[in-house]
């Protein structure tokens, strides 16, 4: 018995062999068909869907397991013999010269293999010879056909239904990358250009804030976005979109000789189209699937986002030997990675307090697997963002998690709202302190954000300085987590937490923490029970023969402790949790002053001429200073041993006085904090993005796009060992390894 799911998403099995469907599994077919093409229209026309990508993926593979044990049930117009789309009325149908297919989809690396070798076999039998495989990337946008006549554009049209497409000429007449005559020369009498309309990540982000702030709601995501944008009846408003475009294809031409899918992409770049810098031709499995984990580890910090990878035989007499099915060709394949955006039901907003008072509604919902891990909390930032993404209490919402990014909620599914039970119900923000009943207030007149101004006794506050203050960034204390943050703050037991305040850190001794319980959920059998008990947290439970004594992670928290007093001076600075002063400013000042009472003692002005600090962050400096409590943790802190100042090295060379340099991917004989402090401590600038300015980018391991744009730039690239030379003898010796790599042809140009 083979099993797939149900539109409800629930294991059905499935008759092995042909046999006549069941009247369940008729009725279940039918209701497919139905949905796959309700939501398909949604997503095509309306730009507007009601599920998510994955939810999708698994209507129509059920729809396609269906399929292949019942194909008598297969009719020409199952959504799975259709390329996905139709044309719009509101648009004029065009038709194109040549069909424009949809790919296969798969969505395992074992699908893919599969997939691979069972190409790689035709291939044999028709006597081609061993493929080469062009894989690129699957941009998430929407796909456009673009008609050139004697190297004029003379109409561009969406995909639709393959055959007939909606003329969008005018719209993307604006997109300025897009030449409306071909440059050079030698290009056919008429030819169709395929390729993908989309708005770049960073450009989405910042379109987004400018809606938000102007009180407007954000766009869903940027596929959507774009599709909505070249749906505009006005061009002047699809102008004002951050849009672009990527070729990846050809249709109809006349006089158009090249060999390959890669030829033809050389051909398409000199006559001034723009191609992706994506992609690659691979000899074989093991390439394809490294280039899928290289850039499934770079995905978010591309230039667009992606959804997937697609591999094409790149040879164009192998493509046509291959052929199409009705629907797909068979040169070709998509790879899906893991959904990354799911919908799920907002169950309430609630509102946490950080560790400088800022009081942050964020999402309560209905568990979710989404990237890889389960998600139910998702931060809304301000009341004014919820505002501007129009989300309501019991709305069905759209949920993003890229990478190990904090999930965001992009907005709600507004075609399900008037379907909840019980009814959805708006945000109302609180007027006092959830955890210490003190009335919110802007920071400062005009501002978004709502604060608790009781920063000294809020224990929310204190649970969120000591949290932080144990992190990476500042103390690096493993030990002190989020739980034991809440232990030792917010204790179930006893009434007096054991820390008040986060200057007595490192006063704390066993004997404070032995009576520390914490409320914990009964388990059984990994379930969640509903009922609660107290349990001791830094303690074992004990019995009457066995007394409690600390566990090994208390016993570790007290070695790590006394570690931490040893941090360099800008970690201490960070673990101050000081208003905008983060690593690259603490760096910034520790260089600079070299001590705390340095830094204490300094003017206003004199702190805002360190480079990388600023009037912003000096002011915030200097206002968390004249507070008698600040002063007295750093105090209490230095007392207790903590280092309060870096020994420097008078006999370092300043080797990189006025350098910036930039460093990317993975170094062997450095971190990356070990990279930025050699570079600091040779009076160099450590910049984390790659602009003009840069004097140099030391590129590691999976280095990404700030090494490609170092090169568009023409920032000198250095690899390991070029850097030590750099942290040595400066431009002289960085220009020199520089000069001496042995790049591959083509590279470093």
């Amino acid at each position: 018995m083979s099993t797939g799911k149900t539109a409800a998403g629930t294991a059905t099995p499935i008759p092995a062999g042909d046999l006549v469907p069941s009247a369940d599994v008729r009725e279940e077919y039918e209701a497919l068909v139905e949905q796959v093409r309700k939501h398909r229209f949604a997503y095509y026309q309306e730009d507007a869907p009601v599920i998510s990508d994955a939810e999708f993926d698994g209507l129509y593979r059920r729809l396609e397991t269906i399929e292949a044990m019942h194909p008598e049930l297969v009719a020409n117009d199952s959504p799975t013999q259709e390329v996905g789309g139709e044309v719009s009325a509101a648009f004029t149908a065009v038709e194109h010269l040549q069909r424009m297919y949809s790919l296969e989809d798969v969505f395992s690396l074992e699908e893919l293999e599969a997939w691979i070798a069972k190409a790689g076999a035709n291939i044999a039998k028709l006597g081609n010879g061993t493929p080469a495989w062009l894989t690129e990337l699957k941009i998430d946008g929407l796909a456009v056909n673009l008609l050139y006549r004697d190297g004029v554009l003379i109409r561009a049209a969406t995909r639709g239904d393959g055959t007939t497409g909606e003329d969008i000429t005018h719209n993307v007449l604006t997109i300025k990358e897009i030449p409306q005559r071909l440059s050079g020369d030698g290009f056919p009498a008429e030819v169709e250009i395929r390729g993908e309309v989309f708005i770049p990540s960073k450009a989405f982000t910042e379109f987004n804030e400018a809606l938000i702030a102007a009180g407007k709601a954000p766009l869903a995501n940027p596929r959507n976005a774009a599709a909505g944008s070249l749906r505009q009846k006005d061009p002047a408003e699809t102008a004002k979109r951050p849009l672009k475009m990527y070729v990846h294809g050809i249709g109809a031409r006349e006089g158009l000789q090249t060999a390959s899918q890669s030829d033809t992409y050389r051909q398409l770049a000199e006559w001034g189209l723009p191609t992706s810098p994506y992609a690659e031709v691979l000899p074989g499995l093991a390439d394809v699937l490294a280039f899928i984990t290289r850039y499934g580890d770079q995905r978010h910090s591309l230039t667009h986002e992606i959804d997937g990878i697609v591999v094409k035989v790149d040879d164009f007499a192998t493509q046509r030997a291959l052929g199409y099915t009705s629907r797909v060709p068979r040169w070709a394949v998509a790879y899906k990675y893991p959904p990354e955006e799911v919908n799920t039901k907002l169950l309430d907003i609630a509102v946490n307090v950080g560790r400088t008072g800022r009081v942050t509604p964020y999402g309560v919902m209905e568990p979710v697997k989404v990237a890889g891990s389960t998600v139910e909390m998702a931060t809304l930032h301000n009341q004014e963002v919820v505002k501007a993404k129009g989300v309501k209490i019991g709305d069905i919402v759209v949920l993003r998690k890229a990478g190990d990014v904090i999930p965001e909620i992009v907005g709600p599914v507004l075609a399900l709202r008037d379907q909840q039970d019980p009814p959805v119900r708006d945000f109302v923000m609180p007027t006092q302190c959830p955890a210490c009943g003190t009335p919110l207030a802007p920071a400062k007149e005009g501002d978004v954000d709502i604060r608790c101004p009781n920063s000294r006794s809020c224990p929310a506050q204190l649970r969120e300085r000591v949290f932080h203050l144990a992190g990476r960034g500042a103390f690096d204390i493993e030990a002190l987590g989020w739980e034991a943050a809440i232990a030792l703050t917010q204790p179930a037991e006893p009434d007096v937490a054991p820390l008040t305040t986060e200057a007595n850190l490192f006063r704390l001794t066993p004997a404070d923490l032995a009576d520390v319980r914490i409320r914990r959920e009964k388990r059984s059998k990994g379930v969640a029970s509903g009922e609660f008990e107290l349990v001791p947290y830094f303690f074992s439970k004990g019995t009457a023969k066995t007394p409690s004594k600390p566990t090994a992670t208390t016993e570790k928290l007290f070695r790590e402790l006394d570690k931490a007093k040893t941090q360099p001076l800008w970690r201490v600075l960070v673990a101050l949790s000081i208003r905008h002063v983060g690593p690259r400013a603490s760096r910034a000042l520790a260089t600079a002053f070299g001590s705390m009472d340095a830094i204490r003692k300094a003017s206003e002005e004199e702190l805002a001429n360190v480079d990388g600090v600023g009037p912003v962050i000096a002011a915030a400096l200097t206002e968390w200073f004249a507070e008698d409590w600040h002063r007295g943790i750093v105090d209490t802190w230095a007392a207790d041993g903590v280092r309060m100042e870096d020994e420097r090295d008078e006999s370092m060379p300043r080797t990189l006085e006025g350098l910036t340099i930039v460093v990317t991917g993975s170094l062997e004989g450095f971190s990356r904090d070990e990279a930025k402090e050699a570079i600091l401590i040779r009076g160099g600038k450590a910049a984390g993005s790659v602009s003009k300015n840069t004097s140099y980018v030391v590129a590691g391991e999976n280095a990404g796009t700030k090494l490609d744009k170092a090169e568009q730039l023409g920032v000198p690239v250095l690899d390991e060992d070029g850097f030590r030379a750099l942290l040595a003898d400066g431009p002289a010796g960085g220009a020199a390894e520089s000069a001496e790599e042995d790049l591959p042809e083509g590279e470093g140009e």
